[in-house]
């Protein structure tokens, strides 16, 4: 009779499969596709690595200057003269590489904010680590005014790293992306996106505790969520507004403050009362954040942060944990968004406070004129011409 075959069985004759084979089978598969993944990378690096120094000759050897305009033109000739069958060497990826080499080596401070990227990326659970040290360890001899290529650029595209030059302002912003696209494997489209979206100045700039106050993973996410500035500009309010006027206008345009919030925000209501040791306690705007699975409490300040508005923010969000939080929900967070603010007062404020809270500004709020109240010359006119008309239909009566 024929044995039946199991999962621990194999195909070849004669051979049975006990676990120390399938673990065996499993580290060889695994090694596999690391050593794909890690030739895939240094493919990557090697090319990236030719751009890189085919921009800083272009610079360091002032190309232009030395043999005339036409130069790139001319070298992209020669080179696909001479490798017929490579890409990558027409004029415009000549000139993409000298931008690409010129963004970086002209900042002063580029090696520092990348070499502040390598380190935060090496000893984590990164790419970059798992894969091993091998790009990481690539230097080249710097010389003069040379700038070393930087090893965490190998695992971003060719094309990716020129789309980023292009739409990035800082340096600061060109690695925050270079960092969204290793953390998040973006393909070219994704990192258009996120780019066209403005992530870098959208999101993750709010002064928070998060970090030492949340989860790992739940501080992170909140902190991408929440925008250092917020644009009231959809706003419109008489000089000298308060915070019940702001609030009323920013309920009456819910939708509009939804969208300048962000992904993931639910209106729960305006000035929602919670009942304190007996007492009623109105908390300005709660929230809540589908994706962090918890309440957030909004406070609205239409002067500069007063250290105090800490401890009452620190209130609300304890009473939320309390009376209206589920056992199902994360932790409470709260939100104070002010006209003003000064960092250091705020991180000051945030001394010995356990829960998790961020400050941010908003700005563009329109301010409606006095004459927008009172009617215009035309409107005065016609109320006269029409006076006149009713006084001498009375007449004609009379």
């Amino acid at each position: 009779m024929e044995e039946k075959i199991t999962p621990h069985m194999v195909s070849s004759k004669d051979t049975f499969a006990d676990s120390e084979y399938i673990e065996w089978v499993h580290e060889i598969k695994q090694r596999y596709r690391n050593s794909q993944i890690k030739a895939a990378v240094k493919v990557n690096s090697e090319q990236l690595l030719f751009n890189w120094q085919l921009g800083r000759d272009l610079v360091i050897r002032k190309a232009e200057e030395k043999w005339g305009t036409g130069i790139v033109e001319q070298l992209s000739l020669d080179l696909q003269a001479e490798f017929p069958g490579a890409k990558g060497f027409s004029a415009r990826n000549l000139w993409f590489m000298k931008q690409w080499y010129t963004f970086y080596s002209t900042n002063s401070n580029a090696t520092v904010l990348i070499s502040n990227m390598e380190t935060q990326f090496v000893g984590t659970d990164s790419k970059l680590n798992q894969l091993g040290s091998e790009i990481h360890e690539q230097k080249l001899n710097q010389t003069g005014s040379e700038m070393i290529f930087p090893s965490v650029f190998a695992y971003v595209p060719w094309k990716h790293h020129i789309l980023i030059v292009q739409k990035s302002k800082s340096i600061d912003e060109a690695l925050f992306y270079i960092q969204k696209t290793i953390e998040g494997s973006l393909s070219r489209n994704a990192l258009d996106d996120v780019i066209r979206a403005d992530l870098y100045h959208s999101s993750g700039n709010a002064l928070t505790n998060f970090t030492e106050q949340l989860p790992m993973v739940q501080g992170k996410l909140a902190q991408e969520i929440l925008k250092s500035n917020y644009d009231l500009g959809f706003v419109s309010l008489p000089e000298g507004y308060d915070e019940d006027a702001l609030e009323d206008i920013l309920e009456q345009r819910m939708t509009r403050f939804l969208l300048e919030l962000g992904d993931g925000w639910a209106f729960v209501g305006r000035q929602k009362e919670i009942i304190v040791s007996g007492k009623t306690r109105k908390i300005d705007l709660l929230f809540y954040h589908i994706y962090l699975r918890c309440y957030v409490v909004l406070e609205l300040k239409v002067k500069p942060f007063d250290p105090e508005f800490a401890g009452k923010l620190n209130f609300y969000v304890n009473a939320v944990n309390e009376y209206v939080k589920r056992d199902s929900d994360n932790p409470t967070i709260g939100l104070l968004i002010c006209k003003d603010m000064d960092r250091t007062e705020v991180q000051l404020a945030f001394q010995g406070i356990t829960t998790p809270m961020g400050v941010a500004t908003y700005d563009n709020v329109k301010i409606k004129e006095i004459t927008d109240h009172l009617p215009t010359a035309e409107q005065i006119q016609q109320q006269i011409e029409l006076a006149e008309k009713e006084y001498r239909m009375n007449i004609t009566k009379a």
